[in-house]
């Protein structure tokens, strides 16, 4: 039986089969997107990594260094964000972004929210285009789920990753105990037709304009 996609008020909606195929609208993306947990601290890091925190003074900083990393797998939610949001953001207790250097740069992006007791979400985790490949991934996001379970009370460390991803992240946060616990299907415009990002971001995933 076709189900409707929940949307909020005014934002039209579509109904998609629980068992065939339904056509995304030309003009928007879609994912799929996978949901995951860890409920047992891996092994610590081997590596040290080089982390430093942004500051909430700092938006422009923070949006920089997040189309950076997103645009090729077109991340959009920050980008749209005013720099008070962001700095509103940053200094909300319990939400920290980090920086991670390498050679006096920031090559990485990693931000976590542990507002809910018990948890962690890893909310944002990537790097630029030329540090991708250097080694630095798993030492890093050895580190940040192992601070994440040091916090007193956390049981658990979740994040979502989605089909608009690199090709490995699914396994990469497989490899680390992560398990897939439910799906959602996202459905958003194209930021590369609104000019939010460029029109040659995520070659692999083709523009279909309305």
């Amino acid at each position: 039986m076709p189900i409707p996609i929940p949307v909020p008020p005014g934002v039209p909606s579509l109904t998609v089969p629980l068992d065939g195929m339904a056509e995304v609208p030309n003009g928007t993306i879609a994912t799929i997107v996978t949901f995951l947990e860890c409920r047992t601290p891996p092994p610590a890091p081997g590596t040290p990594v080089d982390f430093e925190l942004l500051a909430p003074r700092e938006p422009g900083r923070v949006r920089a260094l997040f189309r950076e990393v997103g645009t090729p797998w077109l991340w959009t939610s920050r980008l749209s964000h005013s720099d008070a949001a962001i700095t509103e953001r940053l200094g909300t207790p319990g939400i920290a972004a980090r920086a991670i250097r390498l050679d006096g740069r920031d090559v990485g992006l990693v931000e976590t929210d542990a507002r809910v007791p018990g948890a962690v979400e890893v909310v944002l985790f990537g790097f630029v285009p030329a540090a991708v490949g250097r080694g630095l991934g798993k030492p890093a996001f050895a580190a940040v789920v192992a601070e994440a379970f040091a916090q007193p009370g956390v049981e658990r460390v979740w994040l979502h990753t989605c089909t608009l991803d690199h090709p490995r992240a699914l396994g990469f946060y497989r490899s680390f105990g992560f398990r897939a616990i439910r799906r959602a299907i996202e459905i958003v415009p194209d930021p590369r037709l609104s000019g939010l990002m460029p029109a040659d971001a995520a070659p692999d995933h083709p523009i279909c304009a309305p």
